[in-house]
């Protein structure tokens, strides 16, 4: 790490942090020694290794991505953006993970794919939630992104022997080791050099753990000070498996075996009793929610894509629910989750105010990193994390720019991201990824998709090919 001073001049405008909320700072300096930031706005006096031309950037804080997977989603790529089974409510979830599942090469050139498109959305720290596979803290530590690793470790698979029906192939002894194995990964990359790797405990799935395995998660994050997750009220399948075992709500027996808490981040929770969806009996789980202090991570597009919405953001939010955002799906580009989330919101409330630029881009940021228990990350002060991201204002999609974030979500996104630090490191320069080669990632998951959707049949319960499972969108 080094001690050098940096110092951004004249910034056209900043997202500065006031303590409560995001301001805008007009023509100032931002100034970080290290990997932490010293100054923010005004005029930096002192002296400086490195200086940048600031006059037609927008410099804000790096982004929290709250919840990913991004060895596996980049591979779905041309699969599964219309593929949806309507004999489980239209979510393709389970009969795309039995189907297809993607070698070890394919899923190392997916993370390095992913974690480019992750840098040039703007975002510094991600919760990475995959299975192990070789080379995952490699990859990681070298793309320079924060991350907070999460491997995968579950009593039970998923199984098909019909459409509308989910099964669940149960095997306690080798979740434990699973859990005992994730363990160790976790262990494994706090010893990274460089310190920006860190655990967070991840027992797969609400449907998926057994009781004893979900309380000794919670336990063990808790006694080592490490976050939870863990998908919950992610579909409603999910939802009544949990109802017909438990008699009920996913989020009513999670609190009544203790996992919730200011620890635990929701992977989801979308499908909670109020949704129109569901109409359970109570109308309690957003109240749950808000009580024990845990965090959702929203991620809109996977479920926008099977015609889902969280209902809404802004009833979670009013009801003092910490959420951040996720994206779960490729692209791994936060600006564009930004922008879908705050459009659903407004059309399931049927209200435009039921959330605002100023808002999302809160959860993006300060959410994530309260969910994270990180009060140095994602906000521009003296003493956070030189955690920085600079927008190029002379970009055409962020022309004009009066109001520069809202600019930056609703028309550049990706586009208009030039420079990016983690740690006051550069990562991303000239809008390029310094450590990172997505084209010839690309070219290796094309040969890894290619064997997944051929092996499909081998998988699949109906012994149907990929092409049957998830056609082309025009006829060959």
């Amino acid at each position: 790490m080094s001690d050098n001073t940096i110092v951004i001049r004249n910034a056209s405008w900043i997202a500065a942090w006031d303590g409560d909320r995001h301001r805008y700072l007009r023509d100032g300096d931002v100034a970080f020694t290290g990997d932490r930031i010293v100054q923010v706005g005004g005029r930096y006096e002192g002296a400086a290794d490195r200086s940048i031309d600031g006059s037609r950037r927008f410099v804000m804080p790096g982004l929290v991505n709250l919840h990913s997977h991004p060895h596996t989603e980049p591979a779905y790529k041309g699969v599964r953006e219309d593929h949806g089974v309507p004999e489980m409510y239209d979510t393709g979830l389970y009969e795309r993970m039995c189907a297809f599942v993607l070698d070890a090469d394919g899923r190392r050139a997916g993370m390095e794919m992913a974690y480019a498109e992750l840098l040039l959305s703007g975002v510094t720290t991600v919760v990475d939630l995959s299975g192990p596979v070789e080379g995952w803290l490699d990859c990681a530590g070298r793309s320079g992104l924060r991350y907070y690793i999460g491997p995968y470790f579950a009593d039970a698979g998923w199984s098909l022997r019909d459409r509308h029906r989910l099964r669940f192939d149960w095997d306690e002894a080798a979740g434990r080791r699973a859990f005992e194995a994730a363990v160790g990964v976790i262990e494994e990359a706090e010893r990274h050099p460089g310190g920006r790797l860190r655990g967070i405990v991840f027992p797969g799935q609400i449907e998926t753990c057994s009781e004893s395995t979900l309380r000794d998660a919670a336990a063990f994050a808790r006694e080592t000070g490490r976050p939870l997750t863990t998908h919950i009220s992610q579909s409603k399948v999910e939802f009544h498996e949990i109802v017909d075992r438990h008699g009920k709500t996913p989020l009513e027996y999670a609190a009544d075996i203790g996992f919730l808490g200011p620890d635990a981040i929701l992977g989801h929770a979308m499908f909670i009793d109020e949704h129109p969806d569901i109409r359970w009996r109570g109308g309690a789980d957003l109240g749950r929610l808000a009580e024990s202090g845990a965090s959702v991570a929203h991620c809109p597009s996977p479920f926008a894509r099977y015609g889902q919405a969280m209902s809404h953001f802004g009833r979670y939010r009013a009801r003092g629910v910490n959420v951040g955002i996720g994206t779960d799906v490729a692209p791994h580009n936060l600006a564009e989750e930004m922008r879908l989330a705050i459009l659903l919101a407004r059309v399931m409330a049927g209200d435009y105010r039921a959330v605002d630029t100023g808002e999302m881009f809160r959860a993006a940021t300060v959410g994530g990193a309260d969910a994270l228990g990180r009060g140095d990350l994602g906000r521009l002060e003296a003493g956070a994390k030189a955690d920085i991201v600079l927008l190029d204002l002379d970009h055409p999609a962020m022309r004009p720019a009066r109001d520069p974030l809202r600019t930056f979500l609703f028309e550049a996104a990706d586009r208009a991201v030039r420079e990016v630090f983690v740690d006051g490191l550069p990562v991303v320069e000239n809008g390029r990824p310094l450590y990172l080669d997505p084209e010839r990632a690309g070219e290796q998951l094309e040969e890894s998709q290619a064997r997944m959707l051929a092996e499909a049949p081998a998988r699949d319960f109906l012994g149907r090919a990929g092409d049957e499972i998830a056609p082309r969108s025009l006829p060959l």
